[in-house]
């Protein structure tokens, strides 16, 4: 399936590479860090989700990712649907850095979605892990991937909202801030002389 968009328009990997690339520069994301990307290829299409997916739209949101993920050097994970309780396809050398446990499927169209069957036979070793705590994520016709966010996540609105269709919701996360009152969030040139003992 292949959609046809306005001649005005971007096609669907440049609407993708440049939602990605506005993501990641706003979230300073780079090597060691993970984005967690979620799809429906049936609402790129204009169909509800489940509905139609199709091979050919998630190859040309994945051209569109992996040259952004060329760019910055973050890793990709793609979620699978619910078919596989949204496991997430990654290479093996991420999921051993991470110490991830490994859980058994092969991504198909019918079960797993198509952008995750495409991004499967794609890598170079893929396998699939039960959860992730990704930096960012990318999540493109309302798949929920913030299962698979790192504490605490924080909605960022780009530019351009939709690919295809699909809405288009991005996020990135940052670290619990703990403490309190008393808690200092930035380096100051000098401490304050007041210990907590």
């Amino acid at each position: 399936m292949t959609i046809e968009l306005d001649s005005e328009q971007p096609g669907l990997q440049e609407q993708t590479a440049s939602i990605l690339h506005e993501l990641a520069l706003a979230g300073q994301l780079g090597p060691g860090q993970i984005v967690v990307i979620g799809t429906s290829t049936s609402e790129v299409a204009g169909a509800r989700i489940g509905t139609s997916g199709a091979i050919e739209v998630a190859q040309q949101l994945l051209a569109g990712i992996r040259e952004v993920q060329e760019e910055f050097g973050f890793d990709t994970v793609f979620q699978c649907c619910e078919h596989l309780n949204r496991a997430l396809v990654m290479e093996r050398s991420v999921l051993t850095r991470l110490g991830l446990t490994e859980v058994g499927a092969v991504p198909v169209p019918k079960a797993g979605g198509s952008m995750a069957s495409a991004a499967y036979r794609s890598l170079t070793d893929p396998c699939l892990a039960e959860h992730v705590q990704a930096h960012a994520g990318l999540d493109i016709g309302e798949t929920m991937i913030g299962m698979h966010l790192r504490h605490v996540a924080v909605p960022y609105r780009t530019a351009l909202r939709y690919v295809g269709d699909a809405r288009v919701t991005t996020a990135l996360t940052r670290p619990k801030l703990i403490g309190g009152e008393r808690a200092v969030y930035r380096m100051e040139e000098q401490p304050d002389s007041t210990f907590c003992d």
